[in-house]
This record gives C-alpha cells, structure tokens and sequence, in this order.
C-alpha cells in the first residue's frame, strides 16, 4: 500500500509538472508555428491551425529586409526590422553598461563603507517604486528641454536610471558576501582602494555581476513604454516596432510580429549562453554560510 501511495504520488507530481510546463510552453509553441505559417493561415475564419500546413521562411525574410515580395502591409509600410534590432541593442547594452558602472560603485561604497547610512539603499529602491507610467511625462518634458528625445543618449540615461537600483540591491548582496580580508590584502600589497576593487573584488563576484549584467540588459532589451513616449522615428526599438506591425486591410500581421518575436529571444539567450558558467556561481554566491 505504501508503495502504491509512492507511486501515485510521484505520477501526481509529474502530471502536474507537465501541466504547468504546457501551460508556460504553449505561448512558445504558438509563435514558433507562426512564425513559419503563410497569411492565409494566421487567422482563418471557423478553424484552429495548430501546424503551419505549408511552412514557409517569407514572415523572417520580410521581417529583415531580404525579400521585394509584398503583401498589403509592406506596400505601404517597411517591414524591415533589422534597424530597430541594432537600436535596441545599442539602447540596452549602453543603459546596461551605465548602470553598471554607477550602481557598482554605489554598491561597492554601501557594502564595505556604509555610504549613506543605512536607509540609502532604501532610498535608492524607492526609484523603482514609482511606476513607469506615472513619470514618464515629466521625463519626456525634461528630455525635451535637453534635446535628448529620439536619441540614444537620451535612452541610455533613463535606462541607466531605471535598471540602477537592481544593480545596488544585487551587487550589494554579493560584495557583502565576500570577505574583507580580500580587500585590505590587497592594500597591505599595495594597491589602492580603486585597485583593490578593479584587481581583487571584482573578478571574484564576477559570476553576480554576470547575473546582474543578464537580469539588467533583459530589462532594457524588452523595455516598450519609455522607449514608446521617448523615440519617434530615428532610434525606434525593436518592441515599439513590434508593436507597429499591422495595417488596414490585414489587420495585425501575426507572422511577421511572431518572426520577430522570435528574433528577439536570441540575444538574451545568446548572452546567457555566453556567460552560462558564471551564472550558476553568481546565482548561488552566498547561499551557504562558511
């Protein structure tokens, strides 16, 4: 009996297993087919194609700019997404980059000096406490006055600001969890406090900052309302331009919005591929106590 009682119960487990991950792949699994159906089958009238019946390459040749052939929606607009793909991997990477470089230091400054005081790292996080939509007007009236709307610099500001309190709370974490006698030998051999952090901190968390530089340029990469409201047509991101696929007589454009989709998995995927063997050190840094 108990080992009936084990068995079912391992079953049950598994069912539900498979459940949820149906549930999580399903969106998947729809994009992908798609992503590979010609126009005639995204959205027939009566039925539910679950396979494209004549899978086709024409939604990602369209989608990046590699083929004259033009349905309703490409004779009046461009479908050629590969210009919003680089602004938006110019937008992440550089608010990425900025809010690493400050949130860092910050970090570095409240975990060995207590900069600040302790309710500075709650003052920080309350930057993010404020929804987006909430500011997002005064912010495009400031970047208005500086000129910087529509412009990369102007992107790489706000993103830098939004994505900087995950970097202190994260880094943070990790700079506390290391020990301090790291640092003061590497002053006693010499260095200074900048030293000390660039030569003998820094690459021993580098497996957090690995996550926390995944977790971040994830951020910006799929940010749509601020690059919405603060680009309009020279820096338009690859989420804004997703969202502009459609047209009057075809409606939504499911296979080339789905084409892109799927372009736009790859590169976080490919930097977590990338920095796969940092994440896992930087992941669990800290979850045993010596």
């Amino acid at each position: 009996m108990r080992s009936r009682s084990v068995s079912l119960r391992g079953v049950g487990r598994l069912l539900a297993i498979v459940l949820v991950g149906a549930g999580f792949l399903a969106p998947l699994y729809w994009m992908v087919t798609m992503s590979f159906k010609p126009q005639a089958e995204w959205n027939p009238i009566g039925q539910t194609i679950w396979f494209p019946h004549h899978p086709t390459l024409d939604n990602f040749r369209n989608i990046l700019g590699l083929t004259s052939q033009n349905t309703v929606f490409f004779q009046a607009n461009s479908t050629d997404a590969s210009g919003p793909i680089v602004h938006s991997l110019i937008a992440a990477t550089g608010g990425t980059l900025i809010a690493l470089f400050i949130g860092v230091l910050a970090a570095y400054g409240i975990a060995r000096f207590r900069a600040g005081g302790r309710m500075l790292p709650f003052q920080i996080l309350q930057l993010r406490m404020f929804p987006p939509v909430a500011i997002i007007i005064p912010l495009l009236i400031m970047m208005s006055y500086l000129h910087l709307v529509d412009t990369y610099p102007g992107l790489w500001l706000v993103y830098g600001a939004v994505t900087f309190p995950f970097v202190v709370w994260l880094m943070r974490s990790f700079f506390q969890d290391l020990p301090r006698e790291i640092g003061e030998a590497a002053i006693v051999d010499g260095c200074t406090q900048w030293g000390a952090l660039f030569k003998a901190i820094l690459p021993n968390v580098k497996g957090g900052l690995a996550a926390t530089a995944l977790f971040v340029f994830i951020l910006n990469w799929s940010d749509f309302l601020i690059a919405l409201v603060l680009t309009q047509q020279n820096v338009v991101t690859a989420p804004v331009f997703l969202n502009s696929l459609q047209s009057a007589g075809a409606g939504q454009e499911y296979g080339p919005q789905a084409a892109l989709g799927l372009i736009l998995i790859l590169p976080p995927a490919i930097l977590g591929l990338v920095i796969q063997r940092y994440l896992v050190r930087g992941l669990t840094f800290g979850a045993i106590k010596r």
